[in-house]
């Protein structure tokens, strides 16, 4: 089998892809931007070859890059980056060298917010009132429909990118008065907890590993509010979050792809569609899977690229959480003191790289536990501020 891994060495922890891919003796190939002498020695050693390509952006150099390694290697069976910022780039690749998975005319509810909607509610599953508005009088109709506030965003977006909540009439027109050059979405606003429904699927869209997160705030807000970010592993899924993801995944046909789907929960209790997110959830998430499990996701997920298998058995043992600090906040507690109080908890510890820290925080602890008490003493004092 032949795998070329778009951006082999981004972020740091995917290198574990390429690097598992190759230990189940997949001839695993890069192509990326950063100079082959900065890769680290791991991820050198498991790519058969290197292709590095200044400007990834470039469609053209691509189509050259992977032509060069089809004519060394023969046929590509598998093309990947597993970065939303390149799902586009890697579906039109897939299409012009016939890859299997998703290709270019089925990238809409993958990356387009009005899509996952849709999708949604085909699945029979209840997602916040939005639609794509370009000019002021239709965006007054929608609030006149649904109410302030309401959030805008980028209707193909990364993450929380670009994205405002709206609350008056004044605030609408300031918005529209410096029109965004991308079409944008409008949807009414949700109050509720953000919980998530992680996994992957194999070859057939079985999911065979599936998991849930609690976070304390959302991203937008994380950013927008600079705001700490914290989030935990569920060890107990609730039945209705669980038949609402799998709803979800059988309604995209989803097969050999992670997937992280986001959900508020109201204090009615009423469960609501955010967005889906077809590739492994950001930061040190799939990490978060191997702590909370003691299983090794990054080798299953080689296993069910090479040969459709999954073989680990998960149980949630531990809630595994991530709690992000900022360098612009002072705090109580220093790092000594704080792993000298949780070091029987602190699992990984890490600095955060520049173009996630503004969601993530500046560095972060990854703690485990089987007790939430434990978990939420960590929190408050990771957070407490002088």
């Amino acid at each position: 089998m032949n795998f070329i891994y778009f951006a082999p060495h981004f972020p740091d922890n995917y290198q574990n892809f390429s690097i598992r891919l190759s230990e189940i003796g997949v001839t695993t190939l890069g192509i990326g931007d950063c100079p082959y002498d900065q890769l680290s020695g791991e991820l050198k050693r498991a790519l058969r070859e290197y292709y590095f390509l200044p400007h990834m952006d470039d469609y053209n150099e691509v189509l050259r890059a992977v032509g060069f390694l089809t004519y060394k290697y023969g046929k590509i069976d598998r093309f990947e980056s597993m970065n939303e910022h390149w799902l586009v780039m890697d579906a039109r690749i897939r299409t012009d060298f016939n890859i299997p998975g998703v290709k270019a005319a089925e990238i809409g509810p993958l990356k387009l917010k009005s899509e996952m909607k849709r999708l949604f509610q085909s699945a029979g599953v209840e997602t916040a009132r939005g639609e794509v508005i370009g000019e002021i009088m239709t965006a007054r109709e929608f609030v006149a429909r649904v109410g302030y506030p309401i959030i805008a965003k980028p209707d193909s977006g990364v993450g929380a990118l670009s994205t405002c909540k709206i609350g008056s009439d004044p605030e609408l027109e300031d918005f529209f008065d410096h029109p965004p050059h991308v079409p944008y979405i409008f949807e009414e606003f949700i109050k509720g907890d953000i919980f998530s429904f992680d996994g992957l699927t194999d070859q057939n869209g079985e999911i065979v590993f599936y998991t849930s997160h609690a976070f304390g705030d959302g991203i937008m807000e994380t950013v927008n509010d600079d705001k700490h970010l914290y989030y935990y592993s569920l060890q107990h899924i609730p039945d209705d979050l669980e038949k609402a993801g799998r709803r979800i995944i059988k309604a995209y046909q989803l097969k050999e792809r992670f997937f992280h789907l986001e959900f508020f929960r109201t204090d009615t209790g009423r469960l609501v569609a955010l967005e889906a997110n077809l590739r492994p959830p950001g930061g040190f998430t799939t990490d978060m899977f191997n702590y909370a499990n003691d299983i090794d996701i990054y080798h299953e997920w080689a296993q069910v690229v090479a040969n459709n298998t999954f073989t680990a058995t998960y149980d949630r043992r531990y809630i595994c959480a991530y709690i992000g600090r900022k360098d612009n906040k002072s705090y109580r507690f220093s790092h000594e003191q704080i792993h000298h109080a949780l070091h029987d908890l602190i699992v990984q510890y890490a600095d955060i790289s520049g173009v996630f820290s503004s969601a993530l925080g500046n560095t972060c602890y990854i703690l485990r536990s089987q007790s939430m008490d434990q978990i939420r003493h960590a929190i408050e004092m990771i957070h407490e501020i002088v």
